[in-house]
C-alpha cells in the first residue's frame, strides 16, 4: 500500500544519527504491517535496514537475534546439535499466518513489537526464556525478559520512539526438551491457541507457556512436574475464566478448552524420558 501521509523516510547510518524524535516518526524494518493499511498519524520513516545489524549470533551463551532478523532467516537456522529446543524456530515461524515473501521480509521485532496474541515470534521466545534489550531514545538500554514485555493484545512496555534492539535466547533453555501444541480455525489460520512446554530432565521441571489464547503470554513454572488435577489448578489460578481472549479465531471458552488439552498433552509427553515433540 501507498503510504500517502509519509513526508520522510531517514536512513541513519548509526542510532547516534537519529534526533528528534517526535509523534509522527515510526521505526521501519520489514515493513509488512507498516505497509498494510493507512498510517494516518505516521508523516517520516526511520528505516533500519542501513544499521546492518547481525541477524544471527551462535555462541556458547545461546542464541542472538537482531529485531530486525527475518523471519525466513530464523526459520532457516542451523543450530548446533545439543540445541534439543532450536526445531521451535521453525515450528513458530510456521505458525504464522504469512506467505513465504512475508516470512523473507517480515522481521522477528516486528512480530514481537505488535505484541498481538498470535504472534508466534512472542510464544517462541517467552518458551524460550529470552531477554530483550530495548534502547530508549534518551537513557541507557535496559533488559526486559520476554514475559514482562507484553501488557495486553496490541500493547507492550516501549516508550515513545524506545526501540526493540535485539533478542537473546540463553543456551540453558535451548538446551531443553520441548513439546509444541497449536490450533487455528482454518489449517493455515491464525492461532486460536499455541502451548509450549519446556524440561530439563536433570532439574525434572516444567516451564508451560501459554499464548494465543490469552491477551498476553502467561507462563507457568513448575519446579517438579505436576500431575494432571495440579496442572489444570495451576492453569486455573493464572487464568480465570473471563481472561481468554475473545475475536473471531475462537470464543474464551473454545480457547480455555485448548489450554486444558494442549497443557495435558504437553504434561504427559515430557513426563515421558527422552520424549520429543
Amino acid at each position: 500500500m501507498d503510504l500517502n501521509t509519509i513526508t520522510e523516510v531517514k536512513r541513519p547510518g548509526s542510532i547516534a544519527d537519529v534526533t528528534g524524535w517526535r509523534p509522527g516518526h515510526a521505526w521501519l524494518a520489514g515493513g509488512t504491517w507498516l505497509f498494510s493499511e493507512p498510517q494516518l498519524a505516521v508523516d517520516t520513516l526511520v528505516d533500519l535496514e542501513a544499521l546492518g545489524w547481525p541477524s544471527l549470533e551462535a555462541s556458547s551463551t545461546g542464541l542472538d537475534i537482531a529485531a530486525t532478523c527475518r523471519i525466513g532467516e530464523l526459520e532457516r537456522f542451523a543450530a548446533p546439535p545439543d540445541w534439543t529446543a532450536a526445531p521451535l524456530l521453525r515450528e513458530c515461524s510456521h505458525a504464522l499466518l504469512m506467505s513465504f515473501k512475508i516470512a523473507n521480509e517480515a522481521t522477528v521485532g516486528g512480530n514481537i513489537c505488535m505484541s498481538l496474541p498470535a504472534g508466534a515470534m512472542i510464544s517462541l521466545t517467552t518458551a524460550l526464556e529470552a531477554v530483550y534489550t530495548l534502547w530508549p531514545r534518551t537513557g541507557s538500554p535496559r533488559s526486559v525478559a520476554a514475559i514482562d514485555f507484553v501488557t495486553a493484545n496490541n500493547a507492550n512496555v516501549l516508550g515513545p520512539g524506545e526501540l526493540l534492539r535485539a533478542i537473546h535466547i540463553p543456551a540453558t533453555a535451548l538446551s531443553k526438551r520441548f513439546a509444541f501444541r497449536r490450533a487455528s480455525l482454518t489449517r493455515l489460520g491464525r492461532s486460536a491457541a499455541l502451548v509450549i512446554g519446556t524440561r530439563d530432565d536433570a532439574a525434572g521441571d516444567l516451564l508451560l507457556t501459554i499464548t494465543a489464547a490469552t491477551p498476553r503470554p502467561v507462563q507457568l513454572r513448575f519446579e517438579r512436574a505436576p500431575d494432571a488435577p495440579a496442572l489444570r489448578r495451576a492453569i486455573d489460578a493464572h487464568i480465570p475464566a473471563d481472561g481468554y481472549f475473545d475475536d473471531v479465531h475462537g470464543t474464551p471458552a473454545y480457547k480455555r478448552h485448548l489450554t486444558y488439552h494442549f497443557a495435558e498433552a504437553i504434561r504427559a509427553e515430557l513426563a515421558a524420558p527422552g520424549a520429543r515433540a
